[in-house]
């Protein structure tokens, strides 16, 4: 019913998310520990000031190079 069975990012949200629709000229990156100690990086639109629309990404870990390759 709530359409998580055909959602386009399904097969790799363990990992990462992509939101390219909140992408913005400035933005902000953060690292931040979400549970047990496993470490995510935020990428936020600055535009957006924390509010809706604001995420622009969320990946597992803190190397750049898988971030890089999504974005």
């Amino acid at each position: 019913m709530s359409g998580f069975m055909s959602w386009n990012q399904k097969s790799h949200a363990r990992t990462w998310l992509l939101y390219p629709e909140n992408m913005g000229t400035y933005l902000s990156i953060d690292e931040t520990a979400l549970s047990q100690g496993e470490l995510y990086t935020m990428i936020t639109n600055k535009k957006a000031k924390g509010k809706k629309g604001a995420l622009v990404g969320i990946f597992q870990g803190t190397k750049a190079e898988p971030i890089i390759k999504h974005l």
